[in-house]
C-alpha cells in the first residue's frame, strides 16, 4: 500500500497507542520529571502491549514491523503529551543494528528484552570534539589477545542510567591500509574502566544525558556487533531509524502542542466571540497544521523506503523528514504559546517548557545545517566546502 494512504492495520495502532497516551498524558510526564524519574509505568505498559518492539522480528518477540509502525507508537504517545525518548535510542537504533548485523547469540540475548521494553540500551556516537563529523570519532578498540579494548570519550548519550547496556561507536585500524574504520560494541555500564556523569541539563526530559569516560574498557570478542569489515553500512542502518523517529518525536510533540491552542482558541473569548474566529489567531494555527502534515508524509516516505530496504532512499527522505518535521514543530509550539498569550508561559497549560524541547528537533542527532548539506551535495550534486 502506499505510504500516503494508511492501512486498516496502521489505523488501528495509531488508535491504540493514542489510547494508552491519554491515560497517561502530560500530567504523568510533567510529575516522573519533577520526581527526577524515568517513566517506568509508561513504559512497561506499552512494552506490554507489545508497541515498543512492533519493528523487530517476530522470532525474537517483535511485532514483525518496521520503522513505520514503530514511528506511529512514537508520534501517538507525543501527540498525547509524553513521548518516550527511548524509544528512538533502544529499539530504533540499537534494536535495527543487532537484528540486521547481530550475530545469532547476539539478537537471542538482545532482542526480546528490548521488544518487551525489560531490556533497554543506550546509543553512543557523539563526541566532544567530532560534533557533526563522524569520521573524525576518536574512540578506538584494539584488540588484545582475543578481547577488545575500548578508549574513547562520548557526550550527550541519553538514558545510559537507566540502560542494560550502551551500543558505542568507536573505530578500529584495518590490518591492511592501517586507516580506521567504524565498528560498534556492545558496553554493559559496569564494566571495569567506564565511567559516565550527568550533563545538566536546562531541557525538562524524564531521561538524563551522560557524558562517558571509556578508559581501556576490556570487551569480549563477541561484544563486537556483525562484520568488522561492515562498520559503516552498519552504522548508517541505524541512523536512517533514528532521524525517522526524531521527526516522529517532533510530530507528536508538535500536534500536542496545537492541540492545546486550537481548544484554547475556540473557547476563548475577550470580545463578542472566541479568539479563533480571528484570523490572525486562526491562520498561523492552521499553517502549522499544514506544516505538521506535510512533515509527516515525508516521514511515512522515508520509513516505507527503509522498510523496504532502500538505505539510499531512505538516507535521503529520512533526512528531509527530520529537517522538515523539526521546522513544524518548532513553528507550532511558537504559535501555541504566544496564542495562550500569557497563558502559555504558565506550568497549568504545559507549553513553556516545549519552546526549550522543540528546539531540540532542529539540533538532534544532525543539525538542519548538516542536513542542508546532505541536500546540497547528495540530492543537487553541489561541490562541498569542507
Amino acid at each position: 500500500m502506499s505510504p500516503v494512504i494508511e492501512s486498516e492495520e496502521h489505523k488501528a495502532l495509531r488508535s491504540a497507542v493514542a489510547a494508552l497516551g491519554r491515560r497517561y498524558g502530560r500530567d504523568y510526564l510533567t510529575r516522573t520529571v519533577a520526581e527526577g524519574n524515568p517513566p517506568t509505568e509508561l513504559w512497561a505498559e506499552a512494552g506490554k502491549l507489545g508497541y515498543l518492539g512492533v519493528n523487530l522480528p517476530e522470532e525474537y518477540g517483535g511485532g514483525g514491523g518496521g520503522v513505520s509502525e514503530l514511528s506511529i507508537v512514537l508520534e501517538e504517545l507525543g501527540a498525547a503529551g509524553c513521548p518516550l525518548l527511548m524509544l528512538v535510542v533502544s529499539p530504533a537504533i540499537c534494536g535495527t543494528v543487532i537484528a540486521r548485523f547481530g550475530t545469532e547469540e547476539q539478537k537471542r540475548a538482545w532482542l526480546p528484552g528490548l521488544a518487551d521494553g525489560s531490556r533497554t540500551m543506550a546509543f553512543g556516537i557523539t563526541e566532544p570534539d567530532a560534533g557533526s563529523n563522524s569520521h573524525r570519532i576518536t574512540t578506538t578498540a584494539r584488540r588484545d589477545g582475543a578481547d577488545w579494548l575500548l578508549t574513547g570519550r562520548k557526550v550527550f548519550i541519553s538514558g545510559v542510567d537507566t540502560a542494560d547496556a550502551v551500543l558505542i561507536v568507536g573505530r578500529t585500524e584495518d590490518a591492511r591500509t592501517g586507516r580506521l574504520k567504524p565498528c560498534l560494541f556492545i558496553v554493559p555500564p559496569d564494566a571495569e574502566g567506564f565511567q559516565r556523569r550527568v550533563i545538566d541539563m536546562e531541557l525538562n526530559a524524564a531521561e538524563k544525558q551522560f557524558e562517558l569516560v571509556l578508559d581501556d574498557v576490556r570487551l569480549p570478542a563477541d561484544a563486537l556487533v556483525g562484520d568488522e569489515d561492515a562498520g559503516l553500512l552498519q552504522l548508517f542502518a541505524g541512523l536512517n531509524p533514528e532521524r525517522i523517529m526524531t521527526a516522529a518525536f517532533a510530530i507528536g510533540m508538535g500536534r500536542f502542542a496545537l492541540g492545546r491552542a486550537v481548544e484554547y482558541a475556540r473557547d476563548r473569548s475577550v470580545w463578542k466571540s472566541p479568539i479563533g474566529a480571528h484570523q490572525a489567531i486562526a491562520h498561523p494555527l492552521a499553517q502549522a497544521h499544514i506544516d505538521l502534515e506535510l512533515a509527516r508524509l515525508m516521514m511515512q516516505k522515508a520509513a516505507h523506503l527503509y522498510d523496504a530496504g532502500d538505505d539510499i532512499g531512505a538516507g535521503e527522505a529520512a533526512n528531509m523528514a527530520k529537517y522538515a518535521a523539526a521546522e513544524a514543530c518548532v513553528k507550532a509550539v511558537d504559535q501555541s504559546v504566544h496564542t495562550l498569550g500569557g497563558n502559555g508561559l504558565t506550568r497549568e497549560f504545559g507549553l513553556a517548557s516545549l519552546i526549550t524541547a522543540a528546539r531540540v528537533a532542529r539540533i538532534a542527532p544532525v543539525s538542519r545545517e548538516m542536513i542542508l548539506n546532505y541536500v546540497s551535495h547528495q540530492t543537487l550534486g553541489l561541490p562541498k566546502s569542507y
